[in-house]
């Protein structure tokens, strides 16, 4: 009686069961697809990679060498440098540095899912920058990239060449020699300011990042808008925290389907 009754329900409902199966399937289609991208083709390319006699990092599921970069920057940024020391590597690629040391100068790492090789012959660079052949495109980039920018650097083909047509007057040899004048009057304002700072010894300590970003907003703003660099800077901070957020996000966006699930209020 019971096998009889679910028999008629099913009868009685044959979209249910189609629409099960329908989701099973796209379900299982889901599973696969996110395997072979995150587990199946990075460790085939990793296995290619080796088979040439290169070296480099461990593949980790979904983020790479990521969350392992972002661990090693913070460290880095905890230990501040010996005044006069000039070894800024450590400090400001602490993952590259070690990776060169352990692997060597032609290596690759993981940025997500896929590799990335560093290639000191440059003329092996040359050959892959001029892409002569088209067999050298550029890497698909994330949606979130679009956020900060969209410009020449993620350009190919047609659109490319056009872009960079409009962009090369710009920066003329006679056109930059115009423009020194400007940069003069930059740096001698943050001169000044520097200056200014100094207590009666004759001694200040200065955190000179912020203001080497103020002395290149300010070049910026007034060789290419005319105006100063105060009237920009709301735009400057602004853009600042974007590309913040943006890192930020790095170790979430690798995870299929995480930004459409659980958007970021950023």
């Amino acid at each position: 009686m019971a096998t009889r009754a679910l028999l008629a329900l099913r009868e009685a409902c044959p979209w249910r069961t189609l629409a099960g199966a329908a989701a099973a399937a796209a379900l299982l289609w889901l599973v696969a697809w996110s395997l072979e991208w995150a587990w199946w083709t990075p460790r085939r390319l990793d296995r290619a990679l080796r088979a040439q006699g290169l070296r480099g990092t461990r593949y980790r599921l979904f983020t790479g060498d990521v969350r392992e970069d972002a661990r090693r920057s913070r460290e880095a940024r905890t230990k501040p440098l010996p005044l006069g020391c000039h070894d800024i590597v450590p400090r400001v690629q602490p993952m590259f540095h070690d990776l060169v040391k352990e692997n060597g100068k032609l290596s690759f790492s993981w940025f997500g899912p896929t590799p990335r090789m560093m290639i000191p012959d440059p003329e092996l660079v040359r050959e892959i920058l001029s892409c002569k052949f088209g067999h050298f495109g550029k890497p698909k980039t994330a949606r979130v990239w679009k956020l900060i920018s969209n410009g020449l650097f993620y350009h190919e083909g047609e659109k490319w060449a056009k872009h960079r047509r409009i962009l090369n007057p710009a920066f003329h040899h006679e056109k930059i020699k115009r423009m020194l004048p400007v940069f003069y009057i930059c740096c001698v304002e943050m001169i000044t300011r520097w200056e200014n700072s100094m207590s009666h010894e004759g001694s200040s300590e200065i955190e000179v990042w912020p203001e080497f970003q103020n002395l290149t907003g300010d070049a910026i703003s007034r060789t290419a808008f005319g105006s100063n660099y105060l009237e920009c800077r709301r735009i400057f901070q602004l853009q600042g925290e974007q590309a913040q957020r943006l890192i930020q996000s790095f170790q979430t966006m690798f995870i299929p389907g995480y930004w459409f699930v659980l958007p970021l209020q950023q």
